[in-house]
């Protein structure tokens, strides 16, 4: 690693995706920014296995940076109690090295995007609904953005059916750790397995789909890297 280039994995959201996706970039010695508003609660301990029942009332961060101090003593880690708007974003994503997508709010979601291809910030995108998981790699000035996807965010009452399905823990489990070997491959300055790649999970037949997405002409990440920006395999 390069010590000219900041190696800190900045972790949005700590909890179905979030809580697996640190364990994984612990294990690999990263330095972590953990983000997340939410207080542990019940429903959390069966799938977030970071936390006991100890810890439910607390902010999932310091439970989270208790984990870590218990299990990865030497990972530096900084916490966040906050949710991640537009008016934090680019002070926080511009601090990292990379981004890992683990909140299940679609206009977060789109903040994180947009505000990694403004700062030149690579990000692993996540998401489960039901039994069915997705992560894919954006690289700015490389590869597809969410936008390409979709130009713009879901509706209130789409993304209000989207959190009713709910989420199964394996299947986010399997997905945070997708989205960390990534940021680890970056931090490596390794060939990233799913830059410019849609994997989709299905967890009820256990098969697992690799999609190119290729970039929407006109989209905001239709631009040339800053000068500077690590583009690997450009």
């Amino acid at each position: 690693m390069s010590d000219s280039v900041k190696q800190s994995v900045l972790v949005v959201g700590v909890g179905g995706l979030g809580a697996p996706a640190l364990m994984t970039l612990a294990r690999g010695g990263a330095k972590l920014a953990l983000v997340d508003a939410d207080p542990v609660e019940l429903s959390n301990l069966p799938r977030q296995i970071i936390y006991r029942d100890a810890d439910r009332g607390q902010p999932k961060v310091a439970a989270a940076a208790r984990w870590l101090a218990a299990n990865a003593p030497g990972v530096e880690v900084v916490t966040h109690r906050l949710m991640l708007d537009s008016a934090n974003a680019h002070a926080l994503i511009a601090a990292a090295t990379f981004v890992i997508d683990a909140v299940d709010n679609p206009t977060t979601k789109f903040l994180i995007n947009d505000v990694c291809i403004e700062t030149g910030t690579p990000f692993a995108y996540g998401g489960v609904l039901g039994m069915t998981g997705q992560t894919m790699t954006v690289v700015p000035g490389r590869t597809a953005c969410l936008r390409c996807l979709f130009e713009e965010p879901p509706d209130a009452d789409e993304s209000a059916s989207c959190r009713d399905a709910g989420i199964i823990g394996p299947v986010a489990g399997a997905i945070g750790i997708t989205q960390a070997a990534e940021a680890l491959r970056w931090l490596r300055g390794e060939a990233l397995e799913l830059a410019g790649q849609m994997l989709t999970y299905d967890g009820r037949r256990g098969r697992i789909r690799v999609t190119e997405i290729g970039r929407r002409p006109g989209c905001r990440c239709d631009w040339r890297a800053p000068d500077g920006a690590r583009v690997l395999g450009s």
